[in-house]
């Protein structure tokens, strides 16, 4: 017997620590301020960065090209990239 919904693929959030250059971080301060100017909700820095680098991954045509011809491997093609949960890591706007 086979079923229909194949086995789901790993969601174990990965956690990445990484250090910014304080002109970045500030930038990415501002982009969290226009973020929430523009959708009248303010999200935290750290938050938003993976769906800002998802969003980079994505918009990045000669990524997806290499990654269709196997030249660069994109393990997220296997996951549900968009459900709404994405990694986060606290720190990058200055706090633990």
């Amino acid at each position: 017997m086979s079923m229909k919904l194949s086995k789901l693929p790993d969601r174990t959030p990965v956690k990445l620590t990484t250090t910014l250059m304080p002109n970045l971080a500030a930038r990415l301060r501002d982009y969290a301020d226009f973020y929430a100017e523009t959708y009248g909700t303010r999200e935290e820095v750290a938050d938003l960065v993976p769906f800002m680098l998802e969003a980079f991954l994505d918009g990045d045509a000669d990524f997806r090209r290499a990654s269709r011809a196997g030249g660069a491997k994109d393990s997220s093609s296997n996951a549900s990239r968009h459900s709404g949960k994405a990694p986060t890591s606290k720190g990058l706007d200055g706090e633990p």
